[in-house]
This record gives C-alpha cells, structure tokens and sequence, in this order.
C-alpha cells in the first residue's frame, strides 16, 4: 500500500485530546451517527462487518472517515484489537483540514480508493 502524502501521526499528536480502549471493547457499531473520526496512537482495531473481519488497521492509520463525508450512518463495526489509544477528530476540525490543507485532503482520498480496491479485490 503506498503512503498518504500526510502523515496522520501528526493529527495524533497534534492534540492532547484521546480515547483509550481496552482489547475487546467496542469502538463503534455499524449503523451509529459519526460524528468524528479517529486516528490510532496505540495498538490495533478490527474492521469488522456482521462475523466477518475486513481489516486490522495499526498506529498512525484512520477510521471512521465516512461517517463525515457523506454523514451516513456508520458502515461497519470497530472493536479493539489490542489495547489502544485513539485520537478524536471532529467535524469541525475535519472540515477545516478538508478546505485548508488539500494534502490531507489527498491523503484521505488514497486511503478510500486503497480500502476500495482491497474491497474490490476481495470480492469472489
């Protein structure tokens, strides 16, 4: 997978504001309002739709993204792989980053075509 042009470690440390989640626990549920996305400082997290895992993401990737862009409800459940601290990132602070910065915009992008394509390729 090719890197972002950001380096969403950066958002992680950008504030002192975070979510600490123990292996096991539940982030999110498919079908909850979002209105945030997270960045991971620490551990692991489970991508999980229905019984089915479609991915395990890891330190300085994001989730929970779409929820912002199109303001659906959440697509698939997050649960701690690990124990793990997670960085918020609201709405307003997404819509300035969105309109200020159009690297991050770029890079959010990239990750929703990579995640497309690995979705595409799993297909039968």
């Amino acid at each position: 997978m090719s890197r972002p042009f950001v380096d969403f470690t950066l958002l992680a440390r950008a504030t002192e504001e975070t979510r600490s989640f123990k292996a096991g626990d539940v982030i999110f549920k498919a079908g909850d309002k979002g209105t945030e996305f997270f960045v991971i400082r620490t551990g692991k997290v489970r991508v999980q739709l229905g019984n089915r895992t479609l991915q395990t993401l890891g330190e300085g990737e994001i989730f929970g993204e779409m929820a912002l862009i199109d303001a659906e409800p959440r697509s698939a459940t997050l649960i701690a792989e690990t124990d793990c601290v997670l960085v918020p990132v609201g709405e307003k602070q997404f819509l300035f980053m969105t309109s200020e910065a159009p690297y991050f915009a770029l890079s959010l992008m990239r990750v929703l075509v990579q995640r497309l394509r690995a979705a595409n390729q799993s297909l039968p």
